[in-house]
């Protein structure tokens, strides 16, 4: 065995079973990674200069395979059921000796580094990856220390990250060959047989979210977050593909981070020292500052090429629709230092809906703002998959149910004591179809959506008059400067009125349906806030 790179002082990877590794490369930096993956024949490098592979079988996290221990520490704690999954520890320990003799002599490359820009709250991590890319994008996706902070780095948790390794099921206790499994008492983050790097970076905001609510009375949210000339702070929710990322790069505005943020006593706070973007239909016009962050040092993952080029094809979806780019902060030019706000003033909710029922935009009550949180609604289009062409009703609670490992009134209280403290403005922003459902209307103008955000943040919707709508009972502008006044109620775009209200009656029965597994512990409150419980014009 071998060490190469920056290695600190008090690094024994023995503690942790791994004493038998191969060439163990520390703490490269980017352009030694990129070498390193492109010397393995496992990447190539796009015209602009960005790092390009293929994460193989998995293009996307796996809801179903990911486990966390059950044990005294989480017992009591954790929300167990189909989001997590409870393993055993005799079983987590057998699963960490299997990889652990699948490693053995093999080259692995480690990335040490931070979690969470709040000092205060900072998480020391250390990432032990089979694959020179892996540790690439843990460079990118957390914060970065300095060359003296990682000559004394020592470790919280641990993430072990081995695709080649693939579980047994009938040994390991797996549902299938791949798998994401947490610790809490050991500190631990187990990832095998899937190569999509989103694992890594979902499995300490999950770890993160178990941790800061409970002890440190800090909100994790599943949400991007910017601040203004002001310094007023936005925070936008929003489930993949609602425009977390594309929404809260704004030029006129500092990002503090797209995806994973912390909410304290003293304000907002990034998880991450990178983005984690979709470049599916990426373009410069529509997107410049996520298209200027695509360059050397940026990891593209599952893009396609134009034939005989090194020119990306960001509209070919035929590998996967979940095109991803990671990049550091640094990549965007505008990015705030240290990514940190104060307390938002503005909170968006955002929904792609392709029913076409929702407002373009529309403000929210203390009610109706707790109702749309626990409901955490979007609708999905399977664009690539054959003979579905119907839009698909996504609830998932707190806009990040996939990575909550407590239950989602513990993080709905907190928002709500929060907005109240705060007086903060809530918005449902709907950035999908109006004029009818996905196949008869047409996706909302993104030019539309970035004007009446920018007018709600400037205090300019706080001077217009308001109308209520029948079934939703939120809160519609009737006009907003640059915006055409035709399309702030949506039943105004559709020529079929009775068909809109059908499916906005049809929308609100799935909400109803949705809200059914919270309502018992529901305050008056939010339950008045629920769709059908409007009275209608």
């Amino acid at each position: 065995m071998n060490d190469f790179g920056l290695k600190p002082k008090n690094a024994d990877l023995s503690k942790i079973g791994l004493g038998n590794l191969g060439d163990i490369y520390w703490n490269l930096e980017p352009a030694e990674l990129v070498e390193h993956t492109i010397e393995n024949g496992q990447g190539m490098l796009a015209d602009s200069g960005a790092l390009a592979v293929d994460t193989g079988e998995f293009t996307g996290r796996s809801p179903k395979d990911k486990f966390c221990v059950r044990d005294k520490t989480t017992s009591g704690t954790v929300w167990w059921g189909d989001i997590n999954i409870p393993m055993e520890p005799d079983t987590f320990e057998r699963l960490r000796q299997r990889m652990a003799a699948y490693m053995k002599g093999r080259e692995a490359y480690v990335h040490d580094a931070y979690a969470c820009a709040d000092t205060a709250f900072r998480l020391k991590l250390r990432l032990v990856a089979e694959l020179p890319w892996e540790a690439l994008f843990a460079n990118n996706m957390f914060l970065r220390p300095s060359k003296d902070e990682l000559g004394a780095f020592e470790p919280e948790w641990h993430i072990l990250c081995a695709p080649g390794f693939t579980a047994d099921c009938a040994i390991d206790g797996t549902r299938q060959h791949n798998f994401a499994a947490v610790d809490f008492t050991r500190k631990m983050i187990l990832i095998g047989g899937t190569a999509y790097t989103g694992e890594i970076k979902k499995g300490i905001f999950s770890v993160l979210n178990y941790i800061l609510p409970q002890d440190r009375n800090v909100l994790s949210m599943h949400c991007s977050a910017n601040i203004g000339k002001a310094g007023d702070t936005a925070v936008f929710f929003g489930l993949s593909g609602t425009g977390k990322t594309t929404l809260s790069a704004d030029p006129q505005r500092q990002l503090i981070g797209d995806d994973e943020h912390g909410w304290s006593e003293n304000g907002v706070f990034n998880f991450e020292g990178g983005c984690y973007a979709k470049v599916i239909d990426l373009s410069k016009e529509k997107e410049p500052d996520i298209w200027e962050a695509v360059k050397f040092g940026a990891l593209l993952e599952n893009v396609t090429f134009y034939e005989g080029s090194s020119k990306v094809d960001f509209s070919d979806g035929s590998k996967t629709e979940n095109t991803r780019v990671s990049y550091p902060l640094e990549h965007i030019a505008n990015h705030a230092v240290p990514s940190t706000g104060g307390h938002p003033k503005n909170i968006f909710f955002l929904t792609c809906d392709a029913y076409g029922v929702l407002p373009p935009i529309s403000r929210l009550d203390a009610g109706q703002a707790m109702y749309w949180f626990l409901s955490g609604y979007t609708a999905k289009v399977a664009g690539t998959e054959a003979g579905i062409t119907e839009p698909k009703t996504v609830f998932s609670a707190c806009f990040g149910a996939p990575f909550l490992p407590l239950h989602p009134t513990k993080y709905a209280d907190m928002l709500g004591e929060r907005m109240k403290k705060h007086n903060v403005h809530v918005w449902l922003v709907n950035t999908g179809w109006s004029g009818g459902a996905y196949g008869t209307g047409e996706r909302m103008k993104l030019k539309y959506t970035r004007t009446m955000i920018t007018a709600a943040l400037h205090g300019e919707l706080d001077q217009v008059a308001y109308r209520q709508h029948p079934v939703f009972g939120v809160n519609m502008p009737v006009s907003c400067p640059n915006v055409p006044a035709e399309i702030l109620d949506p039943r105004n775009t559709w020529k079929d009125k009775q068909a809109y209200d059908a499916q906005a009656d049809k929308l609100a029965a799935a909400f109803r349906a949705n809200f059914n597994k919270y309502r018992d512990n529901a305050s008056a409150e939010i339950v008045a806030a629920e769709p059908g419980n409007q009275v209608k014009a």
